[in-house]
C-alpha cells in the first residue's frame, strides 16, 4: 500500500471537470473522494455546463482530471498516473 503522503508534503491541487447527470463523473469522483483518507489533495469540482468555453473544451471528456493545471486523464481514472502524481509530491 502507498504511502500517505505527510503534511509536510506540498498539496496537489486536483480539478474534477465533469457535469450533472454523468455517470462516468459521478464514478470518477467517488475514487477520488475514497483516495482522500490516504492521500493529501485538494479537490474542485467545475461543472463545465456552467462556463461556455469549458463546456466547449471538456464537452465529449468528461469527466476530466487535471492536477495542478495539467491535464491528467478523461473519462476514466488513470489511478496509477494520479498515484504517481500524489506520491511525487
Amino acid at each position: 500500500m502507498p504511502a500517505r503522503v505527510g503534511p509536510l508534503a506540498m498539496e496537489r491541487r486536483l480539478t474534477l471537470y465533469h457535469r450533472e447527470g454523468c455517470g462516468l463523473c459521478d464514478q470518477m469522483l467517488a475514487e477520488l473522494s475514497a483516495l482522500k483518507s490516504r492521500y493529501t489533495f485538494a479537490l474542485e469540482i467545475v461543472d463545465i455546463d456552467e462556463d461556455p468555453e469549458l463546456r466547449e473544451r471538456f464537452n465529449v471528456l468528461v469527466p476530466v482530471l487535471a492536477v495542478d493545471g495539467d491535464i491528467l486523464c478523461c473519462h476514466f481514472l488513470d489511478r496509477s498516473a494520479l498515484l504517481d502524481e500524489l506520491a511525487s509530491a
